[in-house]
């Protein structure tokens, strides 16, 4: 059995992946996504740019044609060759194995080796920022097999990040055990007569071909991954109690979970509650913890984590508070305010939601949806920077026009509009007096609805809330990461469809937000949560 570094990093992905990629039935698998197309594509310009640093020789040999591509490689080695670019290394391994290692680059350095007073180290070319975990593994790979190949072991692997200039050294004494580590397991896996288990981790399989294939087993097994908060981690620990079904989870009493790993006396009941929530397939209410309850907004803007999601404070004090403690009496606790906040209904209300390319750190298009209730209108403000030195235009343009409404609440969906704004404002040195009264308006619909109610939802992802409350998209298809390939397409090709459909991608996630906070705010109202507002 051949075993490369591609199926190695993979598998630190998901157990499941190699296996299939190894025997599954590929007519199975999906076409590879506009995202996944983009950063192939940004890979290979990354590479191509690293390249521009070296001068290398590339060892010739037919396509796949491994056995040639070794001897061919090994032939530069022996000669001493400076850089090789894309040398292949074969080596036996566990007698039925053979490990393939074709890293980006041999690097040669002073020492010795069974070629002479010179050795090689591997430096592998990668598009992440960071030194992950797994490709940290991957370097261990290849020195693991370039020391077989050379009779010599090595300490460092390097590794050329983007953004890196000089690049990052592996350290091999930590990486290589938990390299053997990975590859037996790998190798046990592989040998197996069934695929993994699946686990549906969106994140980490939205771009994978196998995506569709295991979703659907996983919806016919109405698999617990299924369900919002079960990680990994907490999907081992409820096995370990033979809870393997939303229906058994949702019987659990929440104080037999808090203790374990991946638990505490908020997650558990949370999570017991979503499971309750999807078997009676009804939106269920979260009762406040006692440090909910007991905790007092302070006036300043904190960050904290309540039951595993970020919660933004409010900049300044609620104005009910401040008129409780003229009056001597106590302030409302956060839960109290939360409530408020999303019950409260104003005459003019915006809805936000920005379009970006992470890789120009550009944020390119601020959409702002103003609702006038009093009047009975609805427009939406498209700011688009159609090139990405127009980002400081669209965001003057986007302060001219909340500063048109200062009572207005400023609702969006997830803490990144939130910090997008405080970014932008550093970057082109806005007065703190222009940025601050507005962020003192924005209400988070997200962190509104997950501290306060449970949804029979597989996600909380606007889409998926936004589509059960029977909102629909106009461009069914259209999602963030193929705006992305889209804003990238624009600026290689000048096709204006291309924009149209990111503003109209972007309209409707404002209108979404609205739809998602018009439910939960009418969902209180007629619950009676927090008393009379």
């Amino acid at each position: 059995m051949l075993i490369n570094a591609e199926l190695l990093l993979q598998y630190q992905r998901c157990k499941r992946r190699p296996f299939l990629d190894t025997y599954g039935d590929k007519s199975q698998r999906n076409t590879a996504n506009d995202l996944l197309v983009k950063l192939q594509q940004d890979k290979i310009a990354h590479r191509a740019g690293v390249l521009t640093q070296f001068t290398y020789q590339r060892p010739a040999y037919p396509r796949l044609n491994w056995l040639a591509g070794k001897v061919a490689t090994l032939e530069l080695m022996q000669q001493g060759v400076e850089c090789i670019y894309h040398g292949v290394l074969l080596v036996n391994h566990a007698e039925r194995h053979e490990l393939l290692s074709c890293p980006d680059l041999l690097l040669k350095q002073p020492g010795q080796s069974c070629f002479g007073d010179w050795m090689y180290v591997p430096a592998n070319i990668e598009l992440g920022k960071r030194p992950k975990q797994e490709y940290q593994v991957v370097a261990a790979f290849h020195a693991y097999v370039l020391a077989m190949v050379q009779e010599v072991e090595l300490e460092t692997a390097w590794l050329i990040l983007r953004g890196k200039e000089a690049g990052y050294p592996v350290d091999l004494r930590k990486w290589t055990p938990p390299m053997h580590k990975i590859l037996a397991e790998y190798i046990q896996t592989l040998e197996a007569e069934e695929a993994p288990e699946v686990f549906i981790s969106r994140q980490r399989c939205s771009l994978c071909p196998w995506y569709g294939s295991c979703y659907a087993i996983a919806q016919s097994q109405k698999h617990l991954s299924l369900l919002p908060g079960v990680t990994p981690i907490r999907y081992t620990q409820l096995q370990a109690l033979d809870i393997t079904t939303v229906e058994s989870l949702a019987k659990t009493s929440p104080t037999q979970l808090e203790n374990l790993t991946g638990f505490n006396n908020e997650v558990a009941p949370k999570l017991v509650l979503q499971a309750q929530s999807v078997v009676e397939n009804r939106p269920l209410l979260i009762s406040p913890s006692p440090k909910q309850k007991s905790e007092e907004t302070n006036g300043s803007y904190n960050w904290e984590i309540v039951n595993d999601n970020l919660l933004i404070l409010p900049t300044e004090p609620n104005k009910a508070n401040v008129e409780k403690k003229l009056m001597g009496e106590p302030a409302m606790s956060l839960y109290e305010e939360l409530v408020t906040q999303i019950r409260f209904t104003a005459p003019i209300e915006l809805y936000f939601d920005i379009e970006a390319q992470p890789d120009l750190e550009l944020d390119y298009l601020l959409g702002v949806l103003v609702v006038d209730k009093q009047a009975n209108t609805q427009k939406f403000y498209s700011l688009l920077a159609e090139r990405p030195e127009d980002e400081q235009l669209i965001w003057q343009q986007f302060l001219d026009l909340v500063w048109q409404y200062p009572e207005a609440p400023i609702y969006h969906f997830c803490v990144y509009e939130f910090d997008t704004v405080k970014r932008l404002a550093r970057l082109y040195q806005t007065p703190h007096s222009s940025v601050q009264p507005v962020l003192n308006r924005f209400v988070d619909v997200y962190e509104q609805l997950t501290q306060s109610v449970t949804l029979p939802v597989e996600s909380y992802a606007l889409k998926a809330i936004a589509r059960w409350l029977g909102f629909e998209w106009r461009d069914s298809e259209a999602s963030g990461a193929k705006c992305i390939y889209w804003y990238d397409q624009w600026l290689r090709t000048g096709d204006r469809t291309l924009l149209e459909i990111i503003q109209r991608y972007n309209e409707d996630d404002c209108r979404a937000t609205r739809s998602v906070k018009d439910w939960l705010s009418n969902f209180m109202n007629e619950t009676g949560v927090g008393g009379g507002v």
